[in-house]
């Protein structure tokens, strides 16, 4: 499965963007999905994901309340909505799916697809 994220850009401090990530190749119904992100010389850290079926979205606790995960099967899209958005939120954006697990993890090594990325540049 190829993933492509957009959606990223330059916002102001308490903006809001909406990310998307198109699935090709493959449905992704069955997958479970995550966003991260990473600045640079840092590793890549959990930020939100959705299970293929049932469940709850799980979020880290520094998005909590301001982000939302969502998902689209009919149109094999997964989003990341952003509201309240910080300047710490600054950071490349990832979508990945996780073709093997029931409950969709926070760690990358659980994650077996992954886009491209696309950046958030969020200013005070």
């Amino acid at each position: 499965v190829q993933l492509q994220a957009s959606g990223g850009g330059s916002v102001q401090a308490g903006g809001s963007l909406r990310l998307s990530c198109a699935a090709s190749g493959r449905t992704i119904r069955r997958y479970n999905m995550g966003w991260f992100r990473q600045v640079p010389g840092k590793e890549r850290e959990f930020v939100a994901a959705i299970p293929w079926i049932g469940g709850s979205t799980s979020y880290a606790d520094s998005v909590k309340g301001r982000f939302a995960i969502s998902r689209d099967n009919a149109r094999n899209t997964v989003y990341l909505q952003m509201n309240s958005l910080k300047s710490e939120d600054t950071a490349v954006y990832y979508c990945a799916a996780d073709t093997v697990r029931l409950v969709p993890g926070r760690v990358e090594s659980e994650y077996d697809y992954w886009g491209q990325g696309t950046q958030v540049t969020v200013s005070s």
